[in-house]
């Protein structure tokens, strides 16, 4: 009898979550510091075995060791050196230090497009240096640490804004001095993937799985992740814990 070609993946979580600033003791130098391979794309499933359609044996040329890489309009997620090509491709944009800002922050912290382009300038405390990440879709509302390379975007894009004389309290704007909006957000992050030459589309969700990978190659715990990215439910946050090699380092030691 033939197996099923889908399994069941249950994850036991033990333990209470640690401090959510353990999450970015990575970061050195300005940059993302990943523990395995720099969120490297082993960890991702970018390939499988193939198989003929239903009904349909496989030919002779697919048993041979054949391997059919899934598209790439099919990932759905970015790794942190592609996150890199789009901080580098909106150097020199009319409103770099606004793009440049919102990118690093909408990684760094898994904001959704929503989240973002929804930010006050009271949930952004430099002197503090935290940031309050209000959730939507009822999440786990969280007040995540600010590191250096995020102050320093933070403050370049405030001298930015300053000069613009907005009058509402909208931290991004748009260029009609109004709150940004998540279509200038979406066709923003399209735009700069097409410039760096990026493999995939990128979009606005995209850097929130992206957030999400890269703490798990960290070696952050789901119960740890599921509380930053503020998810209800943790059998959101296992896509990213469930096929990362770093958490079986420990084992047989």
């Amino acid at each position: 009898m033939n197996e099923p070609q889908s399994t069941k993946i249950t994850a036991q979580i033990t333990g209470e979550p640690r401090e959510i600033e353990r999450l970015t003791r990575g970061s050195e130098g300005g940059r993302w510091k990943s523990t395995h391979r720099g969120n490297s794309l082993a960890a991702y499933p970018t390939a499988c075995p193939v198989r003929g359609r239903a009904g349909q044996k496989p030919t002779a040329e697919m048993q041979q060791g054949a391997v059919l890489r899934l598209p790439l309009h099919d990932r759905k997620h970015l790794v942190s050196a592609e996150i890199e090509k789009l901080m580098d491709a909106a150097k020199g944009s009319r409103n770099a230090a606004r793009d440049r800002c919102l990118l690093l922050l909408m990684f760094r912290h898994g904001l959704r497009v929503s989240e973002a382009c929804g930010l006050r300038l009271s949930q952004v405390d430099t002197e503090s240096r935290v940031l309050h990440v209000a959730r939507l879709k009822q999440g786990l509302s969280t007040t995540h640490p600010l590191r250096g390379d995020e102050l320093r975007a933070i403050k370049a894009w405030l001298a930015a804004r300053a000069k613009m004389q907005p009058e509402g309290d909208a931290f991004f704007l748009s260029e009609r001095r109004g709150p940004l909006s998540r279509k200038t957000a979406w066709l923003m992050i399209r735009t700069y993937g097409e410039r760096a030459g990026l493999p995939v589309e990128a979009h606005p969700h995209m850097l929130r799985h992206a957030c999400g990978f890269a703490l798990a190659d960290q070696g952050a715990d789901t119960r740890l992740i599921q509380d930053y990215l503020g998810h209800r439910n943790i059998q959101h946050t296992v896509r990213y814990t469930a096929t990362n090699p770093a958490r079986f380092e420990r084992l047989w030691r």
